[in-house]
């Protein structure tokens, strides 16, 4: 674990099915890798754990006196808007000395909407009339499951 007072969660939603988080899995190493001063951590909001109430205060007891949460979610619906002012409420009250910043949602990061943008058009491409483009099997398996049965 990085020597750094820096703490960076990557809070997610969370799904019944563990499969659901590898791309956070995937996610968490990828920011670790570009982001070797800190420590990155992952947490959900509900079905799975951790929660962000129990990473919160690991980090705190880890030392980390700055925190900087990722709502990886992609647009600030309920769960960023209703649920979660509480949490990080409390955790403030708590923990007064921390400081703890909040990113926005992923459709408010500067540039993903252009990117997300730009490999949808780039995905799908009209010749002579006809669509054609590199479009994904939404009937095969996930990476990684062949042969198992879709959820």
């Amino acid at each position: 674990m990085p020597n750094g007072s820096t703490c960076i969660i990557l809070f997610a939603h969370g799904a019944r099915d563990a499969r659901w988080s590898q791309t956070l899995i995937d996610l968490r190493q990828r920011v670790a890798q570009r982001r070797p001063d800190a420590d990155v951590r992952l947490a959900y909001l509900e079905f799975q754990p951790p929660a962000l109430d129990e990473v919160l205060l690991d980090a705190v007891a880890a030392g980390r006196g700055s925190i900087d949460l990722v709502p990886v979610f992609w647009a600030s619906g309920g769960h960023v808007a209703n649920d979660l002012p509480p949490l990080l409420a409390a955790f403030r009250a708590r923990h007064p000395q921390v400081s703890l910043q909040l990113l926005p949602v992923l459709s408010e990061m500067p540039g993903l909407l252009d990117l997300v943008a730009d490999v949808a058009a780039g995905a799908t491409r009209t010749v002579s009339g006809a669509t054609t483009g590199d479009a994904i099997d939404t009937t095969a398996a996930p990476p990684g499951n062949a042969g198992k049965e879709r959820p």
